[in-house]
């Protein structure tokens, strides 16, 4: 199963391997370490699968609607250079219990959403749990 949750929640059995997808553990001075983001918080950190800086700076500083981060983050999901760390969350997912990890308390707006339904898409035999 391939599932996604915000990183400041509680780790749960059923979560499996825990595997943050942010850029950065940090505070959004991007310096400050974020303290509620500890070790036992995550299994393993996949930074590449984040959004690209300017395109998350561009988001939060609200000079890009959702709309089209959205287009343009799965677009770099497609790249030769992403491709094969997705390909790789899919065999995981495929063996054994993942969960995608980032910030966004919610996962309307927030790409470890994208990043799972993207796999989804792409492997339809995946059990997806978005929360």
């Amino acid at each position: 199963m391939l599932s996604t949750r915000c990183i400041y929640t509680t780790p749960e059995p059923e979560d499996g391997t825990r595997i943050s997808v942010m850029s950065r553990h940090t505070l959004n001075d991007g310096v400050t370490p974020d303290e509620r983001i500890t070790p036992d918080r995550y299994t393993l950190w996949l930074p590449a699968l984040a959004p690209p800086s300017k395109l998350i700076g561009d988001y939060y500083k609200r000079e890009l609607p959702w709309e089209q981060f959205e287009t343009r983050y799965l677009v770099h999901l497609r790249t030769e250079k992403i491709k094969p760390e997705v390909e790789s969350i899919i065999e995981t997912a495929l063996a054994q219990d993942i969960t995608l990890l980032c910030c966004e308390e919610t996962p309307e707006k927030c790409h470890r959403r994208l990043l799972a339904e993207h796999c989804k898409k792409l492997e339809p035999r995946l059990v997806l749990l978005v929360r």
